[in-house]
């Protein structure tokens, strides 16, 4: 059964759940609530985490060596129990390992990490996936969150945006039908802004495969908004369900199979090879409460 963990400083309180290890609430000193409250007759999400892939596959399989795997969308984390192995004021460390249900389809020893920190205004988590096995090991890892839209600070829905911190040219990609990888769509940054409205999101999420920004902002120009950070993710995708009160900013390590794709999981875009006793670590950083010049 799962449990909340609740990690709090002067100036964010947060609930995590040790399902998926999953973040429930963002709130502020004021009580003003940041993160999608997961309402299950729209989107029971709240901000999953994405592993060992990203997206889907085609036809839900992998190819590995000479056998095959079924894995679902985004992969199993965050649909099991994680162990709490750290839990302190402001700082709370939550552990995955391998097990017979996740070495059914995903044949590796592995150690999944998910490390929450809060100082200020300013949440980082920090997912360290290992590799316990004697060889190579594909992964691929994705964050989730979904920010309420609009945030909490009385700006009006329709005048919300998501400013890059760098220019964004070119084409976009984003997913088919089935959930594959396609390419090219219309990039909807001009002057570093996307201007927000659902129309966006009527054929799924925009992917921004070959970002060039390190974070964006959201918000309404003139309000208080919320940074995310992503230094060490390639990839950023925007997500919601027309109509929903949310915008899921992802930054990825991987997507989607292209759609026709045959090749081993090894040859899956995005993923990263981790080698026998070795880590790899995925993070970002949330910053709540902040003008869109911190950017």
């Amino acid at each position: 059964m799962s449990k909340i963990i609740t990690i709090k400083n002067n100036s964010l309180t947060l609930d995590i759940s040790t399902s998926g290890a999953e973040m429930q609430r963002i709130e502020d000193a004021d009580g003003q609530q940041w993160l999608w409250d997961g309402n299950p007759e729209i989107w029971s999400g709240h901000a999953p985490f994405l592993f060992p892939i990203v997206g889907t596959l085609v036809q839900n399989q992998y190819r590995l060596g000479d056998k095959s795997y079924e894995l679902p969308r985004h992969g199993f984390a965050r649909r099991k129990a994680f162990d709490p192995i750290v839990i302190e004021a402001d700082h709370a460390c939550f552990r995955l390992k391998d097990d017979s249900e996740t070495r059914a389809v995903y044949p590796f020893l592995f150690t999944l990490d998910i490390d929450y920190r809060l100082k200020e205004n300013s949440l980082t988590i920090e997912a360290k996936v290992t590799n316990n096995g004697d060889s190579p090991m594909p992964a691929s890892f994705g964050f989730h969150p979904a920010l309420r839209w609009p945030l909490p600070t009385g700006a009006d829905r329709k005048n919300h945006i998501v400013l890059f911190e760098k220019a964004e040219i070119g084409t976009i990609s984003g997913v088919d039908s089935d959930g594959l990888f396609v390419s090219p769509r219309e990039n909807p940054v001009h002057d570093r802004t996307v201007i927000l409205n659902d129309d966006l999101f009527n054929d799924d999420a925009l992917i921004f495969d070959k970002v060039a920004s390190r974070s964006v902002w959201m918000g309404a120009p003139g309000y208080k908004g919320a940074i995310v950070r992503f230094p060490l993710m390639p990839s950023l995708a925007l997500w919601m369900k027309p109509g929903a009160d949310y915008l899921c900013i992802e930054p990825w390590q991987g997507h989607s199979d292209p759609a026709g794709f045959k090749g081993d999981i090894f040859e899956k875009p995005g993923i990263v090879p981790i080698k026998p006793k070795e880590s790899h670590s995925f993070g970002i950083e949330i910053l709540i409460n902040v003008d869109e010049d911190d950017l």
